[in-house]
């Protein structure tokens, strides 16, 4: 195996953005286009009920991206494995434009060849 994967925390996000499905699904395709990814589906979302957020899958040939809302946190999770190379990405400018996220983290992990 081998790869990248980011894994990023958005918080103090507004909790209104974290339940618009339309909202993430830009996210998504913003970040698809910029890393020039190439997606397989329309991908998979699950809106919670009540004051619940989203969960959202989009496999992509390079394998996918995932995201878990809590709006109830202000917060978002969001996970892009890539198994072919790509440079690092500004996550953090599409998360404070599109949700007002306040801290954006960032880690990168390497998935190195066996």
């Amino acid at each position: 195996m081998s790869g990248s994967e980011w894994i990023i925390e958005a918080h103090g996000c507004g909790e209104q953005g974290l339940k618009d499905l339309p909202r993430l699904r830009a996210l998504f395709q913003h970040i698809i286009e910029g890393m020039t990814l190439h997606p397989v589906d329309e991908g998979n979302w699950h809106r919670f009920p009540g004051a619940g957020g989203i969960t959202g899958l989009r496999l992509l040939s390079e394998s996918h991206i995932a995201c878990h809302t809590f709006p109830e946190y202000g917060s978002m999770c969001l996970n892009v494995f890539c198994c072919k190379p790509r440079p690092d990405w500004d996550f953090e400018q599409p998360l404070r434009e599109l949700f007002g996220a306040t801290s954006v983290t960032v880690r990168r992990l390497e998935r190195p060849y066996s």
